[in-house]
């Protein structure tokens, strides 16, 4: 297998000097441990393609393509789709001419395209982006679908417990017409979402869960939530719910605390692990709350349940590592920061994972959502990175070829195949 792409020219003396390293890192079959589902064809144009550069919202994401890290994205796709972006300093032209020609693709073709050669053997899905019902589900593939784009992998599904924890309040609130609701309420959530949570984890499909928590409410996650505390945050849901045609997001400290205990407490019975969002994310979250540092008492509360760190926790990558290195039970993704970083800012981030966390704990994903572009792009910058970063530490003997090899081979599909029992 080759990449589609054309490599910058100071890889080849590298190359050159490294051809196990090199062609272990282009090549080598990568699990990726956290992504979304594709739009479908009928969808492919609901969302503004510059999503797949930013996190940033409304206007905010009319600048997205005077990032560094976009005008590299753009080069990149150019060559994948084989088109020319010479005679043209302008930014916005860039980009309608990479729209273009991808809109004048048959759908299918344009996902073949981008995972012909990825080299993406398995994906696991958190399919909850976009929310329940009214979000997102009905303009996405099935999680199933995605098998059509791996070889020989069979796509695996992450369950968002928020989501979940959500669809089930509103099945409870849907049998009460009038306020206040009854103390018994909690208990038969609590209990509603352990057994729902519990029986899901039997689905051979469904390999792990995810919290959002970070966005909701923060990732200083308490140990305890007062009874009072908890009930006056169901009746807040319960007045929205009741005045705003059945509406439920789960934004309310105690309970979402106490949602992501339980997730703890039965993915460690069940032996799956539970990813994080942590770091680098949209305008929802609080970004001095988003750090993994604030999780501490928590990964001590449940040292048998397997926590799986999102995004490098970018920029808190130093205490995502820290936490990896120190705790058993902790592992650290280094995804979402392709395409979003800068190519100088992705091999600071590899080499601050590298800094303390044992590398059978690295994990890589793409973070991959909407537009098969951002899988594409999520694993070549993986790859040139990983090989950028290893062949340094191999020319400064700090590693042997053969170790920063297993590195990679581990990063890329060893460790998730591990920690998820694939």
């Amino acid at each position: 297998m080759t990449l589609l792409t054309k490599l910058p020219a100071f890889f080849a003396p590298l190359a050159d000097k490294f051809p196990e390293l090199y062609n272990t890192a282009l090549t080598y079959p990568a699990i990726d441990n956290h992504a979304h589902p594709l739009l479908r064809a009928s969808a492919r144009d609901v969302l503004p393609f510059e999503g797949l550069l930013s996190e940033a919202e409304g206007e905010a994401m009319n600048d997205a393509i005077y990032t560094v890290s976009a005008r590299k994205a753009a080069k990149e796709l150019a060559e994948l789709f084989g088109i020319s972006l010479e005679g043209t300093t302008d930014e916005e032209d860039k980009w309608e001419r990479i729209k273009a020609h991808r809109a004048a693709l048959e759908y299918n073709e344009l996902c073949r395209v981008c995972f012909a050669k990825a080299g993406i053997h398995t994906i696991l899905i958190d399919d909850g982006l976009g929310g329940g019902p009214g979000g997102m589900a009905s303009k996405t593939e099935g999680y199933r679908w995605h098998d059509t784009l791996t070889a020989p992998g069979r796509t695996k599904r992450i369950v968002r417990v928020e989501v979940e924890a959500e669809e089930i309040l509103r099945n409870i609130f849907a049998s009460y017409s009038s306020t206040p609701l009854p103390t018994s309420v909690l208990p038969t959530f609590e209990a509603q979402l352990i057994d729902h949570l519990t029986t899901l984890t039997d689905h051979p499909d469904i390999v792990g869960f995810k919290s959002i928590v970070c966005y909701r409410t923060g990732l200083d996650i308490s140990l305890e939530s007062s009874e009072d505390a908890l009930r006056e945050a169901l009746d807040a849901l319960w007045n929205v719910y009741y005045k705003e045609n059945g509406r439920i997001r789960l934004a309310h400290k105690a309970l979402n605390d106490n949602v992501v205990r339980i997730a703890l407490g039965v993915a460690g019975e069940k032996g799956i692990p539970v990813q994080f969002h942590t770091g680098l994310g949209d305008t929802d979250i609080r970004l001095p709350r988003s750090s993994p540092a604030h999780m501490q008492p928590l990964i001590e509360r449940f040292p048998q349940t397997r926590i799986v760190i999102l995004h490098a926790a970018y920029p808190y990558t130093r205490d995502a590592g820290y936490l990896a290195a120190v705790y058993k039970n902790v592992f650290l993704d280094f995804g979402e920061v392709f395409p979003f970083v800068s190519s100088a800012g992705q091999r600071a981030v590899i080499s601050q994972v590298l800094e303390l966390t044992p590398t059978n704990k690295i994990l890589w994903s793409s973070d991959g959502h909407w537009w098969p572009e951002s899988y594409y792009l999520g694993i070549y910058q993986a790859r040139l990175g990983l090989f950028e970063v290893l062949s340094d530490l191999v020319v400064r003997e700090e590693l042997t070829q053969d170790e920063a090899v297993k590195v990679v081979q581990d990063a890329l599909y060893n460790n998730s195949a591990r920690v998820y029992g694939l």
